[in-house]
């Protein structure tokens, strides 16, 4: 068996390769983060690396999965490390990530997460859970019927969830007196750390009214943006940084040289400087969350279903594909008007980056791996420009031809794409809609009425007969066609 990359194993690494400039042994975790996998490798994990390259070593990260073991089985044996591969064109540069100290899975020792989200040397629970794990229902609330929020509940101590762990943690360190953690989630969610806080205090009000009033007025949510490519790594990655290391590293993380993190700064129990290493430190994220959303995440899930639809594996592909550069330059040009006016932003040379980035062919950022739990990134991505779109007397035919692609590419898994091609929490539901064949209108009031898709909102049937006219188009003469018809 080849060594694998370790501590011991770093000063053998080549001179090429970067590596963690600090003595690990004298670093203490201080922040814990929810969801360890590899964008929060790619982006919090390497700006917290910085600050400790810079003398702050109070900021280790103890990192938790809430499900799998995986990260945990194939960093552990490397003491955290693992590789930054950051890739453009022809050139890959390797960089050594030391900021995760120690890995622990949820499931195997709720007991052990809790007691690190506990210590008083932990100031910052950090999050990056996929939009799905926020358990919301229809309306974006708290959902209280899902079997793991009943089960943390009745038994608090052994949480399944994140707002199961974070409720409780904070409620042992009020026992011990010890200040609260803040809350940074770093999830693409509207308002994310507003939106963490609401349903955090929902599940809190279900347990006892007092603990509702304590986390609404005593712990920070700051809202942030977060935006780096993170594709999946693929078994090729891993021989070639391998050879490149000399060692053998179980999971490298593959991303392009952009990175971007906004923050609200709202830290009571401290944080790194990050602004030393290119973080935003800002009073209201909302402007450049909107951008990114709506400019980026948007385009990027239109890409994924078109290019699905298109037979394009990867988004450098299916960005090379003439009809679908024109389809995104105009969602980005009806986009653009909805974005806040006079927040400094600058979204013509931020799609234009945008494009580069999509077309960096040495990512190879698969389609099907952006398509999963389109339900739950849709809202924010496309639906919220889309009812601006039609409240301003607009027209919103790029944003629900993406609506569209989605429902049209779920509806294709089992046909002429593979039946798990992409995964959706809704699926169980979509299936049953499909299984109905129904008309597109049918089925595109179905799928909304499933989703909460414009829920309440007077614009909903406008939205969704848009919708039902792509789909029918995407039917009867496939994407191309679509596309030609805006």
């Amino acid at each position: 068996m080849a060594e694998r990359l370790s501590s011991r194993s770093l000063s053998r690494l080549p001179t090429t390769v970067l590596k963690p400039s600090y003595d690990r042994a004298q670093i203490t975790p201080g922040i814990v983060h929810l969801g360890v996998g590899a964008f929060h490798r790619a982006h919090q994990a390497a700006y917290v690396d910085d600050c400790l390259g810079d003398g702050e070593a109070g900021w280790g990260i103890v990192g938790a999965s809430l499900r799998s073991s995986d990260t945990r089985d194939a960093l552990e044996p490397q003491d955290g490390l693992y590789t930054l591969a950051v890739r453009s064109g022809e050139t890959e540069t390797l960089r050594i990530i030391g900021s995760i100290l120690s890995l622990l899975v949820a499931p195997e020792n709720p007991a052990a997460l809790l007691d690190a989200m506990a210590d008083p040397r932990t100031r910052i629970v950090t999050l990056t859970v996929t939009e799905k794990a926020y358990l919301r229902n229809a309306a974006g609330d708290l959902d209280g019927s899902h079997p793991d929020i009943i089960a943390d509940l009745a038994n608090p101590g052994a949480p399944r969830t994140a707002h199961g762990f974070l409720l409780e943690a904070l409620v042992r360190r009020q026992v011990a007196g010890t200040p609260p953690f803040t809350v940074l989630c770093c999830d693409n969610l509207p308002a994310n750390g507003a939106t963490l806080r609401r349903l955090l205090i929902q599940f809190a009000e279900l347990r006892h009214a007092e603990l509702a009033r304590f986390v609404r007025d005593k712990v920070a949510f700051p809202s942030s943006m977060v935006d780096r490519i993170v594709p999946a790594t693929t078994d090729a990655d891993r021989a070639r940084v391998a050879a490149e290391l000399g060692v053998a590293d179980a999971w490298p993380v593959m991303t392009e040289p952009f990175c971007q993190w906004v923050i609200e700064d709202d830290f009571p129990a401290g944080r790194p400087a990050w602004e030393r290493f290119g973080v935003t430190m800002v009073r209201d994220v909302t402007p450049f969350e909107d951008m990114k959303l709506r400019l980026l995440n948007g385009s990027h899930s239109s890409i994924a279903y078109l290019g699905l639809l298109s037979g394009h594996e990867t988004v450098a592909a299916a960005f090379a594909d003439p009809a679908i550069r024109k389809f995104v330059d105009g969602l980005w040009a009806k986009a653009i008007p909805t974005l806040p006016q006079g927040a400094g932003l600058d979204p013509h040379a931020y799609t234009a980056e945008l494009a580069a980035r999509f077309a960096n062919t040495a990512l190879a950022h698969r389609t099907a791996q952006i398509a999963n739990d389109g339900s739950q990134k849709l809202p924010q991505r496309i639906v919220a420009s889309a009812l601006e779109c039609v409240a301003a007397g607009a027209r919103a035919d790029h944003s629900m031809l993406a609506v569209a692609a989605w429902i049209a590419a779920a509806e294709a898994r089992g046909d002429v794409l593979p039946a798990s091609h992409f995964t959706d929490p809704l699926d169980e539901g979509l299936a049953a809609i499909f299984s109905r064949k129904l008309s597109a209108r049918q089925t595109v009031d179905a799928v909304f009425d499933l989703a909460g898709f414009a829920k309440g909102s007077a614009h909903r049937g406008r939205l969704a007969e848009i919708t039902a006219a792509h789909l029918e188009t995407l039917r009867s003469k496939g994407p191309a066609a679509a596309m030609a018809s805006l």
